[in-house]
């Protein structure tokens, strides 16, 4: 089995932003399904699977004033801490596998932008989405390769996603508010389909 923080650790260590196909200059569809949510900027926000992106750089342009963000690469980490300087205090900072993450506070919104998809097996699926439903009191928005999306990314095997089955995942315990497919396109110029979606905690019984 591929030990996935020395992976991700090397990835980061080895590859400047535009080396790897991820790297967005702005998120731009992240940020407006987050502003469509209207939330307060005092809400708990996490970036889960963060690598060495520009969400927090930008949340904090906004003025947002509880950002965690979380990665299994201490690498990718120190990256965005270097590169947000003073700021870097506002931020708290988790270097931690999603499969062993235990917060002790519920997040507002959970964001993920491509960490989902990396989970291939049932169980680590079903793991994931256990974490998000007990700790989250707000809103999930997610992004995965869509069934138009590539088989692999940075060397690793992904699970693709239709609306339907992004939705199926995570009915336990969300309920859908809004889905879109969008292309990125790589420093490389490749295009990468994604499914964009955002939902809901449903209320507890």
């Amino acid at each position: 089995m591929t030990d996935r923080k020395s992976h991700w650790d090397n990835v980061f260590r080895s590859k400047s932003p535009q080396e790897v196909s991820w790297t967005q200059d702005v998120p731009g569809t992240s940020l407006e399904m987050i502003r469509q949510l209207n939330l307060p900027k005092t809400a708990q926000v996490i970036d889960v699977g963060s690598g060495d992106g520009r969400l927090v750089d930008n949340l904090l342009d906004e003025g947002f004033t509880n950002i965690s963000i979380l990665d299994i690469s201490g690498e990718a980490l120190e990256k965005v801490r270097s590169r947000l300087g003073k700021r870097a205090s506002l931020v708290k900072w988790i270097i931690s596998d999603i499969l062993d993450f235990n917060p002790s506070i519920k997040y507002d919104l959970w964001h993920d932008r491509a960490a989902f998809h990396f989970l291939t097996e049932a169980d680590e699926v079903r793991k994931y989405v256990n974490t998000a439903t007990q700790h989250i009191s707000g809103y999930l928005t997610i992004a995965t390769f869509s069934d138009e999306g590539p088989d692999t990314c940075s060397g690793l095997n992904v699970k693709k996603y239709t609306e339907e089955l992004l939705q199926e995942e995570l009915s336990q315990g969300f309920k859908k508010v809004k889905c879109i497919k969008k292309d990125h396109t790589t420093p490389f110029q490749t295009r990468q389909n994604f499914l964009f979606c955002t939902f809901k905690k449903k209320s507890q019984l």
